[in-house]
């Protein structure tokens, strides 16, 4: 019965669809997982607390890059760097279970932060950690070349061999493996170093050494006005 949301879309501010699903799920102390770029999910903060009394929730911050200029390119609707390193903090300093996703780490554009990104994380107060390597399914292999010769045509071949043999060993392969497992997490030497970075930093910063498990223990239906009474 848990439930993810990746939510805090820009629109969020006027509508609080994000929030009113908090507020449904903390009726049914339904656990949530968050996976965000956003501060604004700092404004819900009253209702991840009433969530995490219950062992209900858990979130993570997604940093791509640390580099700001790159982050108006790549994801110019979302958080700078500095606010989600600021979510971060302000999370954890309300005692809520708090990681950063490294997600999507880019080969030969992003790929060198990853350690400098943990560590900037950890400095804020995460605990966790995960990472996913960047995907191009169906159109977005596309839309992905495009920008990339758009933005860095001095490195777009690059970048683009680079995914093709983290995807599949070659860089003479597809852009993009839909294995079930492949497409999390790569294949071949490229893949095999950037899963041993993540490792070998994680461990060094005592990144997921506490294994935070939420639970359904307090889930229930609340009554509602005019219910009858019940059977079961």
């Amino acid at each position: 019965m848990r439930r993810t949301f990746s939510r805090y879309q820009p629109a969020e501010r006027q509508f609080e669809i994000t929030r009113k699903c908090l507020e449904v799920l903390l009726d049914f102390r339904n656990p949530v997982g968050i996976i965000t770029k956003n501060h604004l999910i700092t404004r819900d903060l009253d209702l991840l607390k009433e969530l995490h009394a219950f062992n209900c929730i858990q979130v993570f911050i997604s940093i791509t890059t640390l580099d700001p200029h790159l982050t108006q390119i790549m994801e110019p609707r979302t958080s700078v760097p500095r606010d989600r390193l600021r979510t971060i903090r302000e999370l954890s300093n309300a005692g809520i279970p708090v990681g950063v996703m490294v997600a999507p780490v880019i080969p030969a554009l992003t790929d060198h932060e990853m350690p400098k990104i943990l560590e900037a994380a950890k400095d804020a107060g995460a605990t966790s950690a995960g990472m996913v390597p960047l995907r191009l399914p169906f159109v977005l292999k596309d839309l992905f070349e495009t920008w990339l010769t758009q933005h860095f045509p001095d490195r777009a071949q690059k970048i683009l061999n680079r995914t093709r043999e983290l995807h599949s060993g070659k860089n003479t392969g597809p852009l993009y493996n839909p294995t079930h497992f492949e497409r999390m997490n790569g294949q071949g030497p490229w893949s095999d170093h950037l899963h041993q970075t993540f490792d070998l930093h994680t461990k060094r910063l005592a990144l997921n050494e506490r294994k935070y498990a939420m639970t359904t223990d307090h889930f229930r239906v609340p009554p509602q006005p005019g219910d009858q009474l019940r059977l079961f």
